[in-house]
């Protein structure tokens, strides 16, 4: 069962998408970022099979402020803003409570900060493909790759390292949905000031929940080697880099991406009985 509403977050009328809610459906809470400019399918795309066989699971997928259906008011104008509308929209519909928290791309470099600003409800961190290094000129990349291309399958998206007629339905569904109904002039407006100037790791101490990085080897957006530099940060982390998968590592590879989430998911659900 899912729903569809709206939250006003900092301001700003935030879309989000939740399933496992009602009065005691749930034990636990999972909320997910997107990357940009995309919006809240290119998430529930990946993760919402893997709950299809884990009951006791809310899940909320938010839009991204000039993303999905959520609005971007003509004063938001930076990553700094757009992490305030996130930090408001979480505290509104996780008040008080425990959550794991899932980015992709530039999502997890919002997960990141979030971390850092308040690690102690966060009971376990997922990033996809996370951004790091948030200057594209001072990413560590790998050259664009095409390991596998069906010509039948038509023309797919530039970063995708598997080509192939089901790669290309779900980018399609995933991934190029999202663009298509992104606001531009906010989008511009962020990208301006894509770069925040919030913390992106706790400080003082590392956090200790169950974190999982999955990254693609193929990789030519954020790479996949900047990442090894903030795993200390994380010491009960699994550190993936998967072969065959670039910048849509979760659908080029997913059944590897299934388990790994599902093994994450075991030691979040671990950790909180505890």
């Amino acid at each position: 069962m899912s729903r569809v509403p709206f939250t006003n977050a900092a301001g700003v009328s935030v879309h989000y998408v939740e399933y496992g809610f009602g009065p005691g459906a749930a034990a636990y809470t999972a909320v997910f970022l997107h990357g940009f400019s995309l919006d809240h399918r290119v998430m529930t795309g990946c993760f919402e099979p893997v709950f299809a066989d884990r009951p006791g699971w809310r899940r909320v997928y938010l839009d991204l402020p000039g993303m999905g259906r959520s609005v971007a008011p003509s004063g938001l104008r930076s990553t700094d803003d757009i992490f305030a509308v996130v930090r408001a929209a979480v505290a509104q519909l996780v008040p008080g409570g425990r959550y794991a928290l899932c980015g992709e791309s530039y999502g997890g470099y919002l997960a990141r900060g979030l971390v850092a600003a308040d690690p102690a409800p966060v009971t376990g961190l997922a990033l996809v493909c996370p951004v790091v290094v948030p200057e594209h000129a001072a990413r560590e990349l790998p050259a664009p790759v095409i390991l596998i291309r069906d010509a039948a399958a038509g023309e797919q998206h530039e970063v995708a390292v598997v080509q192939t007629a089901e790669t290309l339905r779900r980018t399609d569904a995933e991934v190029l949905a999202g663009f298509d109904v992104a606001d531009p002039a906010a989008v511009a407006r962020i990208q301006e000031r894509y770069a925040g100037t919030f913390p992106l790791e706790p400080a003082g101490q590392p956090y200790s929940g169950p974190a999982l990085l999955v990254l693609g080897r193929q990789d030519s957006v954020t790479g996949y080697r900047d990442a090894w530099g903030i795993l200390e940060h994380y010491p009960r982390a699994t550190f993936a880099v998967l072969d065959r998968a670039g910048h849509l590592a979760q659908i080029e590879q997913p059944a590897l991406f299934a388990t790994l989430v599902s093994e994450w998911l075991d030691r979040v659900e671990e950790q909180s009985a505890a």
